[in-house]
């Protein structure tokens, strides 16, 4: 006989989101419980993802701090089992290991990769397409004592001067875009980076709408990308794919 797991988000009968997440436990494993517990059962729709996560942060925790400390703190863990942030630890661990110099991050989302560039002593600036998302981060980072910068900006047409950085990241933001984006932007990225361009996809069956994904990728979509670059380049499978072109 099995307990089954009681759900930490559930949909009352009146249309009313609860749960019982504590600040303690606030991080950003709360996108898997939504997936798991709110757009699987189909109570909720892919497209009200963000804003029922938006919704549960502020009622636990309005200034979000507490939020970003756990969520940086349980990556530096390596994460719970089975949870987002035990899925994206090695992703983001990756990511560090790859980084020279100064740093711009397309697609930053909440910034969680950005800011843990700023404590491995790189210059970070962070982009995203969200202004919200954006201003929150500009909030948040002085008070986590990890200054970056911050810019509002599509990944297709980054609103900074070539050679901005020396290395450039999109991880996980190309499963977000149309197949036909994606070259448009490692060509942005290429435009920006003085040495070298990073970007990291997950290897999916089928896209999770769930996170708003549209697309899939494999090595063979990795290396058709890095070849039309003309430039030398490497792919690798390291919890998902990885793309990574010498500017």
């Amino acid at each position: 006989m099995t307990t089954a797991t009681v759900p930490r988000l559930t949909m009352g009968a009146d249309g009313r989101l609860r749960h019982r997440i504590s600040a303690g436990e606030l991080s950003n494993d709360l996108a898997g419980w939504i997936a798991e517990d709110l757009v699987a059962p189909g109570h909720i729709e892919a497209s009200a993802f963000e804003r029922t996560f938006v919704s549960v942060v502020a009622s636990v925790d309005p200034g979000w701090t507490a939020f970003y400390r756990n969520t940086l703190d349980e990556l530096g863990r390596g994460g719970a089992p089975g949870g987002t942030n035990a899925g994206m630890a090695p992703v983001h661990d990756r990511a560090v290991e790859l980084a020279v110099g100064s740093v711009v991050e397309l697609g930053c989302c909440f910034g969680f990769l950005s800011l843990q560039l700023v404590a491995a002593g790189h210059d970070v600036t962070a982009v995203d397409l969200s202004a919200g998302t954006v201003r929150l981060l500009s909030r948040v980072a002085p008070a986590l004592d990890l200054p970056l910068h911050t810019l509002t900006g599509d990944a297709t047409a980054v609103p900074l001067a070539d050679a901005s950085a020396d290395t450039v990241f999109a991880v996980h933001l190309l499963e977000h875009l149309p197949p036909a984006l994606a070259p448009v932007v490692v060509g942005e990225m290429l435009r920006l980076a003085r040495r070298r361009v990073v970007v990291a996809v997950p290897y999916e069956d089928e896209p999770n709408p769930a996170w708003g994904h549209v697309r899939t990728f494999d090595a063979a979509d990795l290396d058709a990308l890095g070849a039309a670059t003309g430039r030398p380049y490497r792919v690798e499978d390291h919890h998902g794919g990885w793309l990574v072109v010498d500017a």
